[in-house]
């Protein structure tokens, strides 16, 4: 029997970095670090866009507030209504970029929810494309991403320079 092997080595820093249970909260530690490592792409003035290091597909993205808060509940209106401003200017970038043929959008809010990052609230928008999933995600609980996040990262920067929320 011939093997064939896929080859992800940008995932090595993820394995390593799920036995350090103390590494803080992902979005505070982004804000903390300086452009390109923190993989912001874009600052508001209640919320910023962040890619994901872990992405579902190339070009998932997060929006989360710049306050360490745990629900949507307790976000003030201005970071809700800037959010959404967010999201409509990041889905139209992600569109003329990507293409794509849909969006998955939402939030995991609590550990039974599925969030990875419990105490900080944030809204995914994840691109799809109809076959993006395949038999690797289903029978080998692997997930193939196609892009490497920091290449995605440098081309969506410009994009997200021209941005206008009022």
């Amino acid at each position: 029997m011939m093997f064939k092997y896929l080859y992800a080595p940008w995932r090595l820093r993820y394995i390593k970095e799920l036995s350090n249970k103390n590494k803080g909260c992902i979005f505070c530690e982004a804000l903390k670090k300086e452009e390109p490592d923190s993989l912001i792409l874009y600052k508001g003035k209640k919320n910023f866009v962040i890619m994901n290091l872990y992405p579902y597909n190339p070009g998932h993205i997060m929006i989360a507030p710049f306050r360490h808060i745990h629900n949507l509940e307790e976000a003030e209106k201005e970071e809700s209504s800037e959010m959404m401003e967010l999201a409509k200017a990041s889905i139209k970038i992600l569109k003329k970029h990507f293409s794509p043929d849909g969006f998955n959008i939402g939030m995991n809010i609590g550990k039974s929810a599925g969030a990875g990052e419990i105490g900080h609230y944030h809204l995914h928008i994840v691109p799809r494309w109809e076959g993006d999933s395949n038999f690797i995600a289903l029978f080998s609980n692997t997930k193939v991403v196609s892009q490497e996040v920091g290449k995605v990262y440098q081309e969506l920067l410009s994009f997200f320079k021209d941005i206008k929320i009022e």
